[in-house]
């Protein structure tokens, strides 16, 4: 993994801790957590306060996820809210996370000038046996702790203040207001800096989990859908009434499932055309079948001459893969009628000319989706589904890595949101 931590394609964009008194805060939360303290003089968050850095003088990644729920988290900075997240079993906690941020963002701004804040995402779980399990979590509840509880403190404060207000001589009791100007000295002034937290509860919604190796979750008015491996444990036996069980391995159950709830774009000329989408596609399934048919090829050589020329010398075996003949003819049919008969294509081979519908709110969720049924889109899995990507990239060729590192680095780093909305119509 060194050469994606050298180029910022794993960890990257995390904040570099150094300051002691920030260090000093950051042992107080994993203290309270029953964590050993760290010992580094610097070390690198994300938005939940992971550190890769951490996790490997721990010897333990999952030393802020234990269980692989109720989360925790520490937040040193409101500078937090703009990393992102990189050690998660959740899709949505860095969504999560950032809305509790938002919503509170007085309360920890004031909070962190002076303290840490650190607790649990509540997931009303305490272990996942099966799918039951997860349905059960419909809510998230973040359980806010700070070291030195100016939390605790400020719920004081504003208790006693309601007491001098409410009470007619409570003005007279002088161990009263000595103790609210003693709080005071630490807390400020909470009619201007609010330090509670005033929204905790969030929806839990549209995910994918690493539990049972991969689970997607998607919620509809009227009723769920679970897209798992038929062998995890309360498969078709949880709730059959109200949630609807799809095997990951049957592509043309699931793509109708999400052509039916509108969360696909199937291919019409109107966002095809200007996207180049099948194109990519295209040249994505070319690349990967010269990676698995010639491993040592030089990458470094690779333009569209010389895919064209590798095209034609090795035409039998393009055929005999199927997908370039197979785009190149949805490409002149779209050209020519505007729209591809979806019906006529093969149901695995259907998620190679679909995209999600921007505009759906699972839009990145069933982008991940996608990039499961055609992995050579090493593009897609970067953007949608990292741990699809770097469970990938362990078993490339070195070569081969080369050739990826720098295509990211060259076509997505540079311009995040201009290849997302090029090629997927994300604005974000």
């Amino acid at each position: 993994m060194n050469l994606l931590r050298e180029n910022d394609l794993i960890f990257g964009r995390l904040l570099k801790i150094e300051e002691p008194h920030l260090i000093t805060r950051y042992n107080k939360a994993l203290d309270a957590f029953g964590v050993p303290q760290t010992k580094l003089a610097s070390f690198e968050i994300d938005r939940t306060g992971f550190s890769p850095q951490i996790a490997e003088e721990l010897d333990d990644a999952q030393y802020l996820d234990p269980n692989g729920v109720n989360r925790r988290f520490i937040i040193l900075t409101p500078a937090q809210i703009e990393l992102p997240v990189v050690h998660t079993a959740f899709s949505n906690t860095s969504q999560l996370v950032y809305e509790f941020m938002m919503a509170n963002a007085r309360a920890i701004n004031a909070i962190t000038i002076k303290d840490v804040v650190y607790g649990e995402i509540e997931e009303q779980v305490n272990q996942v046996r099966d799918i039951e399990d997860l349905l059960s979590i419909a809510q998230v509840e973040f359980k806010v702790i700070s070291a030195e509880d100016l939390l605790g403190k400020a719920a004081e404060l504003g208790r006693l203040a309601d007491r001098v207000k409410h009470e007619p001589d409570a003005w007279r009791d002088d161990a009263l207001l000595n103790r609210m100007v003693a709080i005071a000295r630490e807390t400020g002034d909470i009619r201007e800096n609010s330090l509670v937290p005033e929204q905790v509860v969030f929806r839990h919604d549209a995910y994918w989990t690493s539990h049972f190796g991969g689970i997607y979750i998607f919620t509809d008015p009227d009723t769920t859908t679970v897209i798992a491996d038929p062998a995890t444990p309360g498969f078709r036996r949880s709730r059959p009434w109200q949630v609807s069980y799809l095997s990951k391995d049957d592509p043309a159950r699931i793509f109708r499932f999400l052509a039916e709830t509108g969360r696909i774009q199937l291919p019409r000329a109107s966002w095809v055309e200007r996207s180049n989408y099948l194109a990519h596609r295209g040249e994505m399934v070319l690349l990967d079948l010269i990676r698995r048919e010639e491993p040592d090829t030089d990458f470094a050589r690779v333009d569209p001459v010389w895919l064209q020329t590798w095209t034609h010398r090795n035409a039998k075996l393009v055929a005999g893969e199927g997908s370039v003949p197979l785009l190149n003819a949805a490409v002149r049919e779209i050209s020519q009628t505007g729209t591809l008969k979806i019906e006529e294509i093969p149901p695995r081979e259907r998620f190679l000319v679909t995209r999600a519908d921007p505009e759906h709110k699972d839009a990145w969720l069933t982008n991940r989706l996608i990039s499961d049924f055609v992995p050579s889109d090493f593009m897609a899995r970067y953007v949608f589904n990292k741990q699809g990507f770097y469970r990938d990239y362990e078993t490339w060729p070195q070569a081969w890595r080369e050739h990826v590192v720098a295509r990211l680095k060259t076509e997505y780093l540079m311009d995040k949101p201009a290849l997302r909305k090029r090629l997927y119509g994300l604005e974000s």
